[in-house]
């Protein structure tokens, strides 16, 4: 019996998006001089947002607990802080995406700028309270996230 291309497209899926994480982490710590590196777009975060929004149903907590760990062991930052802050993010999608009928690029942009937005606010959070400290130059990649989330998801369309 042969498979419909829509049974193929969706087996493959899972494979993609691990796929597009291993990508955005390998990219993510790829070494840059001191001045390019402070401009350095949230690239796990990004993709973790195109997919919640798109794929939300192979996508969802545990997978934005697992990348927040994953960023967390990859930019030596204590255990937990990413997480909690990819798992807010997870959650301000979810309940914003239930009001958006349709996802347009414009529509998923402006998603993407939310969700960037509360992942660093939740970091900021996190970091004023547990290391009574501040980092404002971290908004720079927030700024430069926002700025190519276009880039991201004409990448990652064609793959849904």
């Amino acid at each position: 019996m042969a498979h419909s291309n829509f049974e193929y497209t969706t087996g493959r899926l899972p494979i993609v998006i691990f796929l597009s994480f291993i990508i955005a982490s390998a990219l993510s710590v790829y070494p840059l001089s001191p001045h390019i590196a402070s401009l350095h777009p949230m690239l796990m975060i990004m993709v973790l947002i195109f997919w919640l929004l798109f794929q939300p149903r192979y996508v969802g907590i545990f997978t934005a607990f697992t990348i927040g760990v994953v960023i967390d062991l990859l930019m030596d930052t204590r255990l937990g802080q990413h997480a909690f802050a990819a798992v807010m993010v997870t959650l301000v999608m979810q309940k914003t995406g239930v009001y958006i009928k349709s996802l347009t690029m414009v529509s998923a942009w402006f998603m993407a700028i939310l969700g960037l937005v509360a992942f660093q606010l939740s970091l900021w959070l996190l970091q004023l309270m547990t290391q009574d400290s501040f980092a404002i130059p971290s908004a720079l990649p927030l700024l430069v996230s926002i700025i190519s989330w276009p880039l991201l998801y004409l990448v990652l369309r064609r793959f849904t």
